[in-house]
C-alpha cells in the first residue's frame, strides 16, 4: 500500500528553541526547518503546531500534546512515552525509531502516517480514525484499540502480541507478516482482515476451535 509521505524540502535550517517557542501564548510552532536535541518536558506549553519540518532526538515524555497539529512532519529518535495525543491531527507524518510507550490517542485523526521501527507497547487508541497507516517493524505489545475506524492499515513485521481490538473491525487491515501468540479480538471483527495461514491457525485456537487434519 502506498501512502503520501511528508513533503519536506531537501535542506532544512536548524531552528533554536527561541525561534519556535512563544512564551506569552504558550505555543510551540514550527513551520519549516529542523529541530534537534530539545527537551520540552520542562516547558509550559498549551499548543503544539508542526508543519513541514523534521524533529530529531527530542523529548516529550509525559506531556499533554492534546489537539496537536502535525502535517508534513518527520519525527526521528523522539521520545513520546506516556504522552496524551487526544484529538490531535496527524497527517503525512513519519515516526522513525521513536518511542510512544503508553501513549494515549483519543479521538485522534491520523492519515498517511508511517510508524517505522517504533515502540508503541501499551499504547491506547480510542475512537480514533485511521486512514492509510503503515506500522513497519514496530512493537505494539499490549496495545489497545477501542472503537477505532481502521481503513487501509498495514502491520508489517510488527509485534502484536497481547494487542486488543475491541469493537474495532479489521476489514481493511493487513497483519499477515506480523507476529503474535495471543490476540484479543471478536470473531465478527476479523471479517476481511488479511492474515497468514499460521495466524489463522493461532486465531482459531484462541477462539476455541479444534483444528483436525
Amino acid at each position: 500500500m502506498k501512502i503520501n509521505h511528508p513533503e519536506l524540502t531537501d535542506e532544512l535550517m536548524t531552528l533554536e528553541l527561541d525561534a519556535i517557542f512563544d512564551k506569552d501564548r504558550s505555543i510551540i510552532e514550527c513551520d519549516g526547518g529542523e529541530i534537534k536535541q530539545l527537551d520540552f518536558t520542562h516547558k509550559v506549553v498549551e499548543t503544539f503546531r508542526f508543519y513541514k519540518c523534521q524533529i530529531s532526538d527530542c523529548v516529550f515524555t509525559n506531556m499533554d500534546l492534546s489537539e496537536m497539529d502535525a502535517t508534513d512532519v518527520r519525527f526521528v529518535n523522539c521520545d513520546f512515552s506516556n504522552v496524551d495525543l487526544s484529538k490531535a491531527s496527524i497527517h503525512r507524518v513519519e515516526f522513525v525509531n521513536c518511542k510512544l510507550l503508553g501513549a494515549r490517542f483519543l479521538e485522534t485523526s491520523i492519515g498517511n502516517v508511517e510508524f517505522k521501527n517504533t515502540v508503541l507497547d501499551l499504547a491506547s487508541f480510542s475512537f480514533d480514525k485511521f486512514e492509510k497507516i503503515i506500522f513497519t517493524g514496530s512493537s505494539l505489545k499490549e496495545s489497545d484499540f477501542f472503537e477505532c475506524k481502521l481503513n487501509n492499515v498495514v502491520f508489517d513485521n510488527c509485534n502484536l502480541n497481547d494487542a486488543t481490538f475491541d469493537q474495532t473491525p479489521l476489514k481493511n487491515v493487513n497483519m499477515s507478516t506480523s507476529s503474535f501468540e495471543n490476540l484479543i479480538v471478536a470473531i465478527e471483527d476479523l471479517k476481511g482482515c488479511k492474515v497468514s495461514s499460521h495466524q489463522a491457525f493461532l486465531l482459531s485456537a484462541l477462539m476455541g476451535l479444534v483444528v483436525v487434519d
